[in-house]
């Protein structure tokens, strides 16, 4: 019997031990930092970028490890998302971040085939932690994972495989320039709807406060990136109904980009600006111009 304790305990210590060379392998292979919130956010988005699954999950992990509990208990203290005050959205940290990296779980699953565990990661976002949202620094704007899991699991069900990358409204446009070279007016469709559901009041905001185009610097310009981007967006979408011959869904979009982002501006990396509402007026005159009839010459009157 002492016999059988002592095997049992002995096994007990060696899986103990295992585990811990577990523990410790894993800090040698990944730096945690100082093991805030934010950090480990930082690390999974990087590994994201990288399209490294198994850090994205490492890091991703370990915040949720850390922190699922504070973000519980700040998810239940709220009825609805936090609006207006950025101080009070930033002292929800832990539901934030904890909601982000699952954000970027799901999408380096989703993005690696492995579905099941995409979805996973999505709907656990909306089960317990749907009010976090996401800074983007670059923008200095706040987005919600919970209403981007929605559309990933949407895009899952319907077997869409678009990439929004960072959510900000470059990458998504990114994509639809994308959607757009290969001819894919579904996708063109749902990334305009992402940029605009994003990212379309602050483009309006920002083409009430102006008078003339931004000329003054390349960074001026660069400034109304949410007036640039999604007046582009409208262009790219006008563009694929008319290579799809709607023409009617193109005007549409056209006009959309002259009325509403007149203002907007498009780098292009060869190296200048070029408006959207000036080539969406162009394209407007060429529908029109092939949407009327051409005049059929008098007959040539009789020679006697």
């Amino acid at each position: 019997m002492m016999k059988k304790v002592v095997t049992i305990c002995a096994l007990i210590f060696a899986a103990a031990g295992t585990q811990l060379a577990f523990a410790q392998s894993q800090a040698a292979a990944y730096n945690f930092g100082d093991y805030k919130s934010s950090t480990l956010a930082g690390k999974a988005w990087q590994a994201l970028s990288e399209k490294n699954l198994d850090s994205v999950v490492v890091y991703s992990n370990k915040c949720i490890e850390l922190y699922a509990d504070k973000a519980k208990e700040m998810q239940a203290n709220l009825k609805e998302p936090v609006t207006g005050d950025q101080q009070k959205i930033f002292s929800l940290w832990a539901l934030n971040d904890v909601a982000t990296v699952l954000y970027i779980q799901g999408e380096a699953y989703r993005q690696a085939g492995k579905n099941d565990k995409a979805k996973e990661a999505f709907s656990k976002i909306l089960s317990d932690y749907s009010f976090g949202q996401t800074w983007d620094p670059a923008q200095k704007i706040f987005w919600k994972p919970a209403d981007a899991a929605k559309d990933r699991l949407d895009m899952i069900s319907k077997g869409l495989n678009l990439d929004y990358g960072d959510m900000s409204s470059a990458s998504i446009v990114k994509g639809a320039w994308g959607a757009l070279a290969a001819k894919d007016i579904e996708a063109v469709k749902a990334y305009v709807a992402k940029v605009t559901e994003l990212y379309g009041a602050k483009a309006k905001e920002m083409q009430a406060g102006m008078k003339e185009f931004a000329w003054e610097s390349k960074e001026k310009i660069f400034s109304f990136w949410a007036l640039n981007d999604v007046g582009t967006a409208y262009f790219i979408l006008g563009e694929a109904y008319r290579q799809a011959g709607k023409n009617a869904d193109a005007t549409v979009a056209f006009q959309k980009v002259v009325n509403e982002f007149g203002y907007s501006q498009c780098w292009d990396p060869q190296g200048w600006f070029w408006k959207p509402a000036e080539a969406a007026q162009q394209k407007l005159i060429e529908l029109e111009a092939a949407s009327t009839p051409a005049a059929i010459p008098a007959p040539a009157p009789d020679k006697k």
